[in-house]
């Protein structure tokens, strides 16, 4: 059987893996992120030498940023130098194999609907939550980018306007984990940086009022942007994902928020079906590779 080598590009790291074709990741590791594009190229045909051995047929990518089927790879990103250069062409020249690229959070909701959560779904969104809210749509088993290839990018949805532009908050000002950050420190009076969302939900946990209405707000919006991507793209499932995926409670908690919702529009008869995503640190390996496999006609 062949095999797929594939490659997580991150600000800080690379991780990278020898996947099957069936899904199963037969070795991995992971490298220093380097500075320049030439040493990328480098760790790539230096990983697949390492790898000869495996029966290598292939290269797939997950990346940050906005990619095209062209192979360039449009925004920007804590890599800034695999922005410019049509990048699939690059790998494919400098290996001799052929490559696909996908962005990061389209690979982890590609993950989940061969492998994980979402198995059998044809319809999904997935909305990480990080440092900003982001996410993807699978349309059909396929992703949907979107005309400009900003296809689930949820953390630009407007949910607070109260003053018609004035005070205006993005999904990502009130629905993110820096959110929670930033109102826990502001109204402890202390730095930011003495906070992370593990500490805020302990703290929560035993008891720190300050912590606890600062969590029931973020679900309640989180909640409220899930209802707006419901009733817009109207899919099977809504995964979630990132750190908070973990926690046990996530989803009773959103359902909870979404219940209030619903009880308080007449006319909505619909609640999203919630659940966590299935993949965390792998997803994005996983979810190249079955990306590659799509775009050589392996499966459908």
């Amino acid at each position: 059987m062949m095999n797929v080598l594939a490659f997580d590009l991150g600000g800080t790291n690379i991780k990278y893996g020898v996947v099957s074709q069936d899904g199963n990741i037969l070795t991995q590791g992971k490298v220093q992120t380097p500075n320049q594009l030439d040493d990328l190229l480098f760790i790539i045909k230096d990983q697949l030498r390492n790898y000869s051995l495996y029966n290598i047929e292939g290269i797939a990518i997950s990346c940050p940023g906005s990619v095209a089927e062209s192979g360039f790879i449009y925004g920007s990103s804590a890599i800034p130098y695999i922005h410019g250069p049509n990048m699939k062409k690059l790998i494919e020249d400098s290996t001799g194999l052929a490559v696909s690229i996908e962005n990061d959070a389209n690979c982890a909701a590609l993950a989940e609907v061969w492998k994980g959560s979402a198995v059998g779904k044809s319809d999904i969104a997935v909305v990480v939550i990080g440092t900003g809210v982001g996410g993807a749509l699978i349309k059909n088993g396929s992703i949907h980018k979107g005309n400009n290839l900003h296809g689930g990018e949820f953390g630009y949805m407007i949910l607070n306007a109260n003053n018609l532009g004035n005070g205006m908050s993005t999904f990502s000002d009130v629905a993110s984990t820096s959110s929670i950050i930033r109102r826990v420190a502001l109204q402890k009076k202390i730095s930011q940086n003495l906070l992370t969302g593990e500490i805020i939900f302990s703290d929560a946990e035993k008891g720190d009022e300050i912590c606890q209405e600062a969590i029931a707000d973020f679900y309640y919006m989180l909640a409220i942007g899930l209802y707006n991507i419901q009733y817009v793209f109207d899919p099977e499932l809504i995964l979630i994902g990132g750190g908070i995926s973990q926690r046990q409670d996530l989803v009773s908690e959103i359902q909870d928020r979404l219940m209030q919702i619903t009880d308080k529009i007449d006319v909505a008869t619909l609640s999203p079906t919630i659940d966590s995503c299935y993949f965390s640190a792998d997803a994005n390996i996983i979810g190249a590779v079955h990306n590659y496999m799509k775009k050589t006609d392996q499966i459908n």
